[in-house]
This record gives C-alpha cells, sequence and structure tokens, in this order.
C-alpha cells in the first residue's frame, strides 16, 4: 500500500497487521531513504544503523522471501516518497498495489506542524500519481485507491471493497486492534505513532479545520493535481 506520510498509513497497518493471516512491515525503504537523502528526520542515525539501507536487498526481501509460517498475505506499508529516482520500479509490478491518499490541505496543515517549511517531494502526492501511472501502464490496470476520509467514515464498507478488489476475504479483525506499540513496528515508532498507538480501531473522521499559509499554496495546488488524478478512482 502507497501512501504519503500524514496520513492514515500506520493505522491501516494496524488493521491488517491484525489479521490472524497477514505479515506486514513498517517502512522498509526509510533507512535506505535517510541515508540517501540525509533528511533529518527525528532519530534518524538509530533508523540507519537498525535498518537496510541497500535498496536492492530491500527490494529482494519484498519479492523474493517466503512469509513465515501460517502466514499468506504480506501487508508492505510503504512512503511514496521513500522511492528516489535511482530506484528501479520494476519490482513493483511484482506486487498487488494499492494507493492510500488522504486531501492535500489535510496533509500540509498536518505536516507542518512538525516541519513548518515542507519540499514538494517531502509530501509524496508527486511520487505516489506517477507510481500509481507506473503500475497502470505496466498492468493495463487501475489498481485499488482508497481515500483516507471515505475510510474513516465507513472503515467496514471500504476495507471489504479493498479486500475484494485485491482477491481476499475480508476479515472484521481488521476493524481493532489492541492499544500500543507493535513489535511489527519500525524503530521510528517512538518518535511518530504516539496517537496511533492510542487507538484501538479508526478514528471517525474529523474536518481538519484552516487553510494552507500563502507560502505553501504552489506546493498545495501541485500535489492537489495529483490527488485528484487518483481520486476520481477511488474505491466508495
Amino acid at each position: 500500500m502507497w501512501s504519503g506520510p500524514r496520513n492514515i498509513s500506520t493505522a491501516m497497518m494496524r488493521a491488517w497487521g491484525n489479521r490472524a493471516d497477514t505479515f506486514v512491515v513498517d517502512e522498509p525503504l526509510y533507512a535506505y531513504y535517510l541515508q540517501a537523502t540525509g533528511k533529518n528526520h527525528p532519530g534518524a542515525a538509530e533508523v540507519i544503523a537498525a535498518g537496510e539501507t541497500d535498496w536492492h536487498k530491500v527490494v529482494s526481501h519484498l519479492t523474493k522471501e517466503p512469509l513465515p509460517s501460517g502466514k499468506r498475505i504480506f501487508f508492505q506499508k510503504h512512503m511514496t516518497h521513500q522511492v528516489l529516482l535511482e530506484m528501479d520500479h520494476e519490482w513493483i509490478v511484482d506486487l498487488e498495489n494499492c494507493f492510500l491518499i488522504r486531501d492535500p490541505r489535510e496533509v500540509i496543515l498536518s505536516y507542518i506542524k512538525k516541519n513548518p517549511e515542507p519540499a514538494l517531494e517531502d509530501l509524496g502526492f508527486v511520487q505516489q500519481a506517477e507510481i500509481f501511472n507506473f503500475v497502470c501502464a505496466r498492468t493495463d490496470s487501475v489498481p485499488p485507491v482508497v481515500d483516507a476520509r471515505d475510510v474513516l467514515e465507513n472503515p467496514e464498507r471500504i476495507l471489504r471493497r479493498l479486500c475484494e478488489a485485491i482477491g481476499v476475504e475480508f476479515d472484521r479483525a481488521m476493524l481493532s486492534w489492541p492499544a500500543g506499540l507493535c513489535a511489527s513496528d519500525g524503530i521510528w515508532a517512538k518518535h511518530w505513532y504516539p496517537e496511533v498507538a492510542t487507538s484501538t480501531s479508526f478514528r471517525p473522521y474529523k474536518p481538519t479545520k484552516g487553510a494552507v499559509p500563502d507560502r505553501l499554496g504552489a506546493i498545495e495546488a501541485r500535489c492537489r493535481q495529483c490527488y485528484d488524478k487518483l481520486h476520481q478512482h477511488r474505491l466508495r
């Protein structure tokens, strides 16, 4: 599942991780991304030290290694901005790709609470559209797209539609999970997941108030172009 930052991607990982038949991995390209870009993220040195920084090895793990005993679904939580230009994209078509989107205004207003001056590439919208276009072209089909707002407004319906789209049975275990951090969480969870750690289900949608600052208007406009392209294909 391909998402940008400040979305419900970790809650979605919780939903899939609560299935007995599913093995999850949390942002497997994060260490590579931090090493390659030098981004000053919280705990960056610790993430790099604990993770795999060779994207070829990451891809091999994601596409070739067998699942643990008793697991038949491999849910991979990916951040689109962590796929850098130097990476070959062909491995992506070996996966069943889904896309998790969120309104750019809400993403930006959330993001600037931690980083007040984001660059366009930090928000992942352009990369998400590029990966979406690549998958469409290489598979000659439109992959499933889910909007965060739709999920929060009706989790069961959208998760059922998503499961149907990728050919697996819906499991009611996806609708709730134990509070706290999980062993499958990345080492960065202590920095980024405090809110999710207190949750036991998808929280009801609440509109984000406010407008994007004028200085980020051009970035929001470009993000919205990408968002609108995927939004028209979303599961309802």
